[in-house]
């Protein structure tokens, strides 16, 4: 889990490497000790750095036999080595005891089914299972029964399974009860973030048995957190009705707007109706990879799947880069209507609108192009089938070139409607009022439909949760049919030199 164990952060615990770098059961004996002491002692930062470090020393501890189980307090560790035919195991443990030969033990409240595509190839491979219960981990982390569950592979990252690893964990019964309508989630422990994850794992909770299923495809510790469904299966399933349906009609719509563009005799006379198509074209691009992104998702080939990812991923930045170059492009227009040359002005937008997401795709492709991967939207409430898209699976990226990126420039839209609205009702001339309300409604139209819809999303939480999402996917889904609404409205307009048209002032 880590690339070096030589640094020991657990007070108390006391190591000697053995030769090349591995350590003797004893330190590993002295390590659970230690870590079982901090759970009692320590906060809880401490203890899951000390847990990351101890699951390292684990993977290099020397032993004799196949396989050895460690008992430490709260701590049930089992390490065994994996032969060369090796086709899969399972391991169960309670409180007292752990197993790895396939017959269960009595009590178990862990069963963990390790698939045959887990090892490839086997070179002197230890398998180590680690299982930690702590009050604290519910008080502090809403942990169910307070258990974490690790698994890790000596000299291996392992991750994209496509036989995923099953941990099948048997829940008390007070912990489920009184929640509410808290449902059970398998997340894994992010040790670089100090946070809980559920990419890459589904959920099926067999309410009857008291049980929950956690299908992940990749090793790390695990455990099952208590969450509030966001919204119900029946709203899930309206919502993707929506978005399907109104992507397809944007989409329709938008290869309309950008063939009647094309078509017009003014087509190369107005900058402003340029940048507009290269919106729709934006668009365009989002909803061509949007919308297959969870069959491809099902595919076995990986391949289809980061294509898509990559190029969802672009066309989401660009969208949104060209939002705000839509939001620069009217205050030039209607704020600063004189001195506004600039050379080769389109052409400096196109470098900004298209390049920078560009950029930013490539770098990260660059420095780890599995990135781009299956990202997990949500579980089925009754049989646990995750529902999957291609995207971006690192949170920090999705983050950054998402949401900061995206408030940033929703930002930068508001301040731009402020100071044009400003100006268009305090600023104008008794000749000119005539025609506000026009001028204020084209710009509402058309500032509202390329940021203010976006920007529901911050407001989805609480109470607002179902109905923001709602408007969200309403608003949203059907950008490129108000887009096509307003284009046939406004284009082509007789008189050039109205504010709207940056012909004159500007070369392409």
């Amino acid at each position: 889990m880590i690339n070096s164990c030589n640094e020991s952060i657990m007070s108390g615990a006391t190591t000697t490497q053995g030769p090349s770098g591995m350590y003797y059961l004893a330190d590993a004996i002295d390590m659970m000790k230690a870590v079982n002491k901090q759970l009692t002692t320590e906060n809880l930062s401490t203890v899951l750095r000390s847990v990351e470090t101890l699951e390292c020393i684990l993977e290099k501890t020397v032993y004799n036999n196949t396989r050895t189980s460690i008992i430490a307090g709260s701590l049930v560790a089992h390490l065994f080595r994996a032969v060369s035919n090796f086709s899969g195991a399972i391991i169960s443990a309670s409180n007292e005891m752990v197993e790895s030969d396939g017959v269960p033990i009595n009590n178990s409240i862990v069963t963990v089914n390790l698939p045959k595509e887990l090892l490839k190839p086997i070179t002197n491979t230890t398998i180590v299972f680690c299982m930690i219960t702590s009050p604290k981990l519910y008080e502090k982390l809403w942990v169910l029964d307070g258990r974490l569950v690790g698994l890790s592979v000596s000299n291996q990252k392992v991750s994209g399974l496509q036989d995923r690893v099953n941990i099948s964990m048997l829940l008390q019964h007070h912990t489920v009860e009184n929640k509410g309508d808290r449902q059970p989630s398998c997340q894994f422990f992010n040790f670089s973030s100090s946070t809980f994850h559920r990419d890459g794992c589904t959920t099926e909770w067999k309410k009857e048995e008291g049980i929950v299923v956690c299908s992940c495809d990749h090793l790390t510790y695990f455990a099952v957190l208590m969450m509030s469904p966001s919204i119900s299966k029946k709203d899930q399933e309206i919502l993707g009705y929506i978005t399907v349906i109104g992507c397809s009609l944007s989409l329709f719509f938008l290869l309309v707007t950008v063939i009647l563009y094309t078509s017009e005799r003014c087509a190369g006379t107005d900058v402003s109706h340029k940048v507009h198509i290269n919106l729709a074209v934006a668009l365009i691009l989002l909803n061509v990879h949007f919308l297959p992104s969870q069959q491809v998702a099902t595919l076995s080939s990986t391949g289809p799947c980061i294509y898509i990812a990559v190029l969802l991923h672009y066309s989401l930045m660009a969208t949104f880069t060209w939002t705000a170059i839509e939001g620069f492009h009217l205050y030039l227009l209607l704020v600063r209507v004189f001195n506004i040359y600039v050379r080769r002005y389109l052409l400096k937008l196109s470098l900004v609108g298209w390049g920078f997401p560009a950029v930013i795709v490539i770098l990260i492709v660059i420095i780890d192009k599995n990135q781009y991967s299956r990202v997990t939207l949500h579980t089925s409430e009754t049989n646990g089938t995750a529902v999957e898209m291609c995207y971006v699976s690192s949170d920090v990226v999705k983050l950054v070139t998402t949401v900061v990126l995206f408030g940033i420039i929703f930002l930068f839209n508001l301040c731009i409607l402020a100071v044009t609205l400003s100006r268009l009702v305090f600023q104008r001339t008794p000749e000119e009022k005539g025609t506000t309300v026009n001028s204020i409604c084209t710009i509402l139209g058309i500032t509202c439909l390329l940021g203010i819809p976006w920007g529901i999303i911050f407001f989805s939480f609480g109470q607002l949760t179902v109905p923001g999402l709602y408007l969200f996917c309403v608003l949203n889904s059907l950008q490129g049919f108000f887009l096509f609404l307003w284009f046939s409205m406004f284009r082509c307009k007789a008189k050039v030199s109205q504010p709207g048209s940056f012909t004159q002032s500007s070369q392409q």
